[in-house]
């Protein structure tokens, strides 16, 4: 996959972090980053704000188990700092690196449309979240509430970005609690 040239619904750029507020005196911020290591967010040069109208060259002092402590030409003292709070930081998305066969930035799962094994529609994916036991997709189905499907390759057996699809195989639940259980079946071979 190549995230080189995306598809026209596709976003342009990545969000990779977001200013969580100033830290000391001497203008330095602290940055919550959504990269794989958190000083990778210096390593793509300029990040821009939503608008795409400003840009930011982080100089990354130090991490801490809350961010990045960073510093941006141009802001010198805490005054200047406490009014980027907030700032979500974008990187244009030619500049990421391109995933392996099995990786894909959340953003490539975002509006894909999801079809079951049988290629009935789902429905779209509109998230990724993830509350810390691993990667859910939220499922918009084509009527009811949204769901959340684990990203595993048991419930989601395929990924085509390119096509702008993946096959959903859904949990069963079951109201015992013994979720992902096939459903038994009765004497007259009836589910139940």
């Amino acid at each position: 996959m190549s995230n080189e040239n995306p598809s026209p619904e596709k976003p342009h750029r990545i969000l990779v972090g977001e200013i969580t507020g100033a830290h000391g005196i001497r203008g330095d911020l602290l940055v919550r980053t959504y990269t794989e290591t958190p000083e990778a967010i210096a390593a793509y040069g300029p990040l821009t704000d939503a608008s795409g109208q400003k840009s930011f060259r982080l100089r990354i002092v130090r991490v801490t188990s809350k961010g990045v402590v960073a510093r941006v030409a141009g802001i010198e003292d805490r005054n200047g700092a406490e009014p980027m709070r907030g700032t979500r930081l974008y990187i244009d998305r030619a500049k990421l690196p391109a995933t392996g066969e099995a990786e894909f930035y959340h953003a490539d799962l975002i509006g894909l449309r999801a079809v079951a094994g049988d290629g009935s529609a789902l429905g779209k994916i509109i998230a990724v979240r993830n509350f810390g036991a691993g990667d859910l997709l939220e499922l918009k189905p084509l009527e009811g509430e949204t769901e959340f499907i684990p990203f595993e390759d048991r419930f989601v057996p395929s990924v085509d970005v390119e096509a702008g699809l993946l096959v959903i195989n859904r949990p069963i639940v079951t109201v015992d609690g013994d979720d992902d259980a096939p459903p038994e079946e009765d004497e007259d071979g009836a589910e139940s």
